[in-house]
Parts: structure tokens; sequence; C-alpha cells
């Protein structure tokens, strides 16, 4: 949305985009020397001042690739304290999907009221976000439901463990299928990824009391009326901005401990040349997974 001038805010002249990466430290400052050697693989979190707790309007000016210049260089400055240890068994590549996709999934799923063994979620779409909470509710003993409108997405994201697939082309009352999949109690936890035009149907999917974390609205849509049936079923919606660098720590010792469920799904990756042709393909929406630009 930043590359397409559509995202609200403020941004610096010709800014650098992108928010995720994962590199190595070539040099150290003397503060960051307390904390960091030569040679560490690292990634940056999305807002660089985003140590724990809620996020703030101080925060969101810290944001990489918006409010602040991104990683898509081949050389970057940062402080010390916005930086994150990568998990010994991903490789750059890898790590590069975590410090956005896969931690807005986390907090998401790990919030206020994280989700517990044996609760559903609802993951809409089969993108980085979706990917990623697919894979971290099952590391965390969840029942899955994955939503698409491409059977072979449906079938990858099979593969990749989702308890039920639903096609929302061909039933397009997808909520209804949600709910006759859980015995009419409804969604624990709702990734809710589309916007205005999936809103309507998450918020009919969700159980009473049930949390519906909105993420994106990749599907567009006109806004739809959410107070009453918010009310009706006496459920939250919470908006998702990414997360904080102690949820970064924490949801890498979840990857750690399930290396195999967890380990990052890339569609494509693309050399540092052809980064407009990824912006491209990630626009097309053919991806499942991550997109990455590999600088050489």
């Amino acid at each position: 949305m930043v590359g397409l001038n559509i995202y609200p805010g403020s941004f610096p002249d010709e800014v650098v985009p992108c928010s995720d990466m994962a590199g190595e430290i070539i040099a150290v400052g003397d503060e960051a020397g307390r904390q960091w050697k030569k040679g560490d693989r690292v990634c940056a979190n999305f807002a660089a001042d985003h140590i724990a707790g809620d996020i703030t309007p101080e925060i969101q000016k810290t944001a990489h690739g918006g409010a602040i210049h991104g990683v898509l260089t081949q050389y970057k400055a940062f402080s010390p304290h916005s930086l994150v240890a990568i998990p010994d068994h991903l490789s750059f590549e890898e790590a590069s999907t975590l410090p956005c996709a896969a931690l807005t999934a986390y907090n998401a799923l790990m919030g206020p009221v994280p989700l517990k063994g044996g609760d559903t979620i609802v993951v809409l779409g089969t993108g980085g976000v979706s990917i990623h909470g697919l894979q971290i509710a099952l590391a965390s003993g969840a029942k899955v439901i994955v939503t698409s409108s491409s059977d072979e997405k449906l079938q990858i994201a099979t593969n990749l463990g989702a308890h039920h697939v639903v096609n929302y082309k061909t039933t397009p009352n997808w909520h209804e299928e949600i709910l006759k999949l859980t015995g009419g109690r409804g969604a624990d936890h709702i990734l809710e990824v589309g916007g205005p035009d999936s809103l309507e149907k998450s918020l009919k999917a969700v159980r009473m009391a049930g949390w519906v974390h909105a993420i994106g609205v990749i599907g567009g849509g006109t806004p739809t009326e959410v107070m009453m049936p918010t009310i009706q079923k006496a459920c939250f919606i919470r908006g998702i901005q990414i997360g904080s660098i102690a949820q970064f720590k924490d949801m890498n010792r979840l990857l750690s401990l399930h290396p195999e469920v967890t380990r990052p799904v890339i569609d494509k990756v693309f050399p540092f040349e052809e980064a407009l042709r990824a912006y491209e393909y990630l626009e097309s929406q053919a991806h499942v997974g991550k997109v990455v630009i590999k600088v050489a």
C-alpha cells in the first residue's frame, strides 16, 4: 500500500520501501558492542522503538518503510535495541519473513486472550500473515480453518496442516460453513485480512465473546455495519499494528521449539535488481506465503 501511495500517513521524500529484513552485522558502535558483535545474524523490528507494551503515536513514527526509511537497501544502520537475533535453524531468506507477517500473526493470536489448545482459528487467505498464522496456531495446538478462492492454494494449506479449508468463491456464504464446522459455536479467533468485503461474514463466523483481529484490507469493499453485530456477539474487534520486540523474542522461542511446523513458506525469491518485479508479483496475489527480495 505504501508503494501504491494509498497508505495513510506522512512519509519521507522518496522513502526507501520495505519493513522486513534479515541480515548480518558488519560493524558495531560503542553502544551496540555491549549487545551485538560483528557477524551476528539479526532481524530489525518493524517499528524500531516498539520495545514492549502497547503501541503509541511516538512508536508509530519509527515504522520502517513508512514513517522512516525502510530496509530495501544493501547497508543500513540500526539502533541496537531494535534488533532481534535470528533463530539458528532459519536462513536469512526465511528470517526476513518474520518482522511483519509472522509477528503480526503472533500478536493477533497471542494477544490479550491468547489462543489455547483446542481453539478454532479461521485464517482468511494464504498470504504471508495468513500462512504464518496457520503455522503458529498449529504449533499451539489449535484447529485451523483456511479460506481462499483458489483450490490450488487451499491444497497447499492442507499440506501445511490445515484441518479444514473453504473456497469462498464456490461457497460465498463461507461463514455458514465455519459455523457448521464448529458445531454452531463459531471461531475463537479470526485473522481478518480482507477488510470491509469480509468483515461482515467474519462477525457472523466468530463465536460469542470471540476475537476478530483486523489486520488488512486487501479485499477492498465498502464499510460494513459493525456496531450491532459486535454487540449481539459480545465479541472483540482488535486492530493489529505488527508487534513489539518483546513479542518478537517470545515468538522466536515458539518457532525454535516447533521448527518443522513453523518453517516460513517462501513463494519466490527475487534478486535485488528485480525488486520492481517482486512488487508486481506481490500485487498479483498469485503467491502463497511470502515474497522475498535478496540482496547479493
